[in-house]
């Protein structure tokens, strides 16, 4: 098929890439244009499309980006693409760049797919599918050592400095802008929208929140206050109040082996010591039944089976970069490293649709380190991840839905605030993306994240307590990220250096505080979310407002 002569316009809106326009010459001489559109929500599947052909052109064509194998890039006096399709029997027209172009068409590409280069050819840009793109962005967003390799290859080092973690925005962002009508609607429909996706909100209404209450943190719970709370059976007591205290002030580690099992639901709260043993003597039956699946498969088998394959490379190369500097997991032939990574692989099996993503390891590494016991480790984990089992899948819907609700959260707890960052084209707060994928485990000291999750597993003060942690750091630095006037760029980079800086009590006391100053406030005019489960009456309506 011959070549086209294209020349390249691009529009950008909100400084995203909206539409990206060839234009080609036409049978008569005179030039026509062929307007390609980036997928949004007039155009829900990941394709460019001919959008406007102002005369019929036989050379106007649309590709789905997942039907698209390699780019090849070629230089003959200008730039020319070769893009070549998965299924041999069909091909495209080369893309002749006359009038330069080219770079801004792959960049533009890049938004909708990993384009990475052949080891066989160093002019050829392999497409993958959005699925192994999505696999590649949590491993860049995971993977601290990325963030000083991009800097060679951006121009901003601001924005490079989260490289990958611009990467895996990249698909949400696009998710957002297909839901850009509902950021505009009024706030009791997007409460409504957020009630619906993910239950553990009720709207009220108010006027004016009020002044914020004060509020003290206490000492951590004691072995002999946790034992105090136990029958001679070994049923646990008064537990509204024994996960209040847990609320306020943690647990001293020595509890935190058995206590976390009660937390993560591994074990009921009414069950007496026998009949734990017996659960236990049951799961590891269970645990080393579904272990003995993969060790027994062999090299051969493995072959024959990549997503298994797939899933051990990914483990091994997590692994190998979880903590080590912990000393649980530090040094050579560490055996909590040979743990960390059995556990990953037998959890393959118990779920082996999601199997293994990155950051998952992130999750099990505090859990292992506390039980110290390979099958109790694994089954608090599973209980873990039901939790966050949203936050890894494909679709990505529980990050999607965790981040409208916090920025709509924030929008009607601070509106300055988030107007702010929306003028800033923050309002998406994607610069909280790794908070809520991981529960702030790359932003807080080890020791710190495991007294943030034990207060969040007691369900206090309400479900998604995390999000009002996201509000309380956000709240600690909004005066000066707007008294500095940061921009998008500025942000990021800002958010991003707060790692390891954040201090757990003052986090938790101020979010305690909003939470109590939300519950406090009169009933009044503007909508606003939350959901106190002890404040609920049976028969009560679930929305209330004008």
């Amino acid at each position: 098929m011959p070549g086209l002569g294209v020349s390249v316009d691009t529009r950008y809106r909100n400084n995203s890439l909206y539409t990206f326009t060839l234009y080609l010459p036409s049978p008569c001489g005179q030039h026509g244009i062929m307007t390609l559109c980036k997928h949004t929500r007039h155009f829900p599947k990941a394709k460019w499309r001919v959008i406007s052909t102002p005369f019929e052109s036989r050379w106007a064509f649309s590709v789905s980006v997942g039907d698209l194998r390699s780019v090849t890039v070629k230089v003959e006096g200008w730039s020319f693409l070769l893009l070549k399709l998965k299924d041999c029997r069909s091909s495209l027209p080369a893309l002749h760049f006359h009038q330069g172009g080219s770079t801004d068409f792959l960049d533009s590409l890049r938004r909708v797919a990993l384009l990475s280069p052949s080891p066989d050819d160093e002019t050829c840009l392999l497409v993958s599918s959005p699925n192994r793109a999505l696999s590649q962005s949590f491993e860049n967003l995971l993977d601290d050592n990325n963030f000083g390799l991009v800097n060679k290859f951006r121009k901003d080092p601001y924005v490079t400095t989260l490289g990958g973690f611009s990467k895996v925005t990249n698909y949400i962002f696009d998710a957002f802008r297909g839901t850009e009508e509902q950021h505009q609607r009024p706030p009791e429909e997007v409460a409504d929208l957020l009630t619906e996706e993910e239950p553990g909100f009720e709207v009220i209404t108010r006027m004016d929140l009020g002044p914020r209450p004060e509020v003290s943190r206490r000492p951590p719970l004691s072995a002999e206050d946790w034992t105090k709370h136990q029958d001679p059976e070994g049923r646990m007591l008064s537990i509204s109040k024994l996960k209040h205290l847990i609320f306020k002030g943690g647990l001293c580690h020595a509890v935190r082996k058995e206590a976390w099992k009660f937390l993560l639901g591994y074990f009921p709260w009414d069950s007496t010591l026998e009949e734990r043993k017996v659960l236990q003597r049951d799961k590891t039956d269970e645990y080393f039944r579904m272990k003995l699946q993969w060790k027994s498969v062999s090299e051969e088998q493995e072959r024959r089976n990549s997503r298994l394959r797939d899933y051990r490379s990914l483990i091994e190369k997590d692994v190998n970069r979880t903590d080590r500097t912990n000393r649980f997991y530090e040094g050579m032939d560490n055996p909590g490293l040979v743990l960390l990574h059995d556990i990953l692989m037998t959890y393959c099996m118990y779920d082996f649709d999601l199997g293994y993503v990155q950051g998952m390891s992130d999750l099990l590494s505090p859990i292992l380190y506390v039980m110290e016991n390979e099958v109790d480790a694994f089954w608090c984990f599973v209980s873990f991840m039901d939790q966050m089992h949203q936050n890894f899948e494909e679709q990505m819907q529980g990050m999607k839905t965790q981040l409208i609700q916090l920025s709509t959260l924030l929008r009607l707890l601070d509106l300055t605030f988030w107007n702010y960052l929306e003028s800033q084209d923050s309002g998406y707060l994607y610069f909280c993306f790794r908070w809520l994928l991981i529960r702030f485990k790359r932003e807080l000291s080890f020791q710190d994240v495991l007294r943030l999750w034990e207060v969040m597993w007691t369900g206090l003060p309400c479900q998604n307590f995390h999000l009002l942690v996201c509000c309380s750091i956000l709240d600690s630095e909004k005066q000066k990220i707007m008294e500095e006037n940061y921009g998008f760029n500025e942000i990021l980079k800002h958010i991003n250096e707060l790692s390891m800086k954040l201090d757990v009590e003052e986090i938790l006391q101020k979010a305690e505080g909003i939470s109590q100053q939300i519950h406090r406030c009169k009933v009044r005019s503007t909508p606003l979310f939350i959901k106190h489960k002890h404040n609920r009456r049976a028969g009560a309506p679930k929305h209330t407002g004008e």
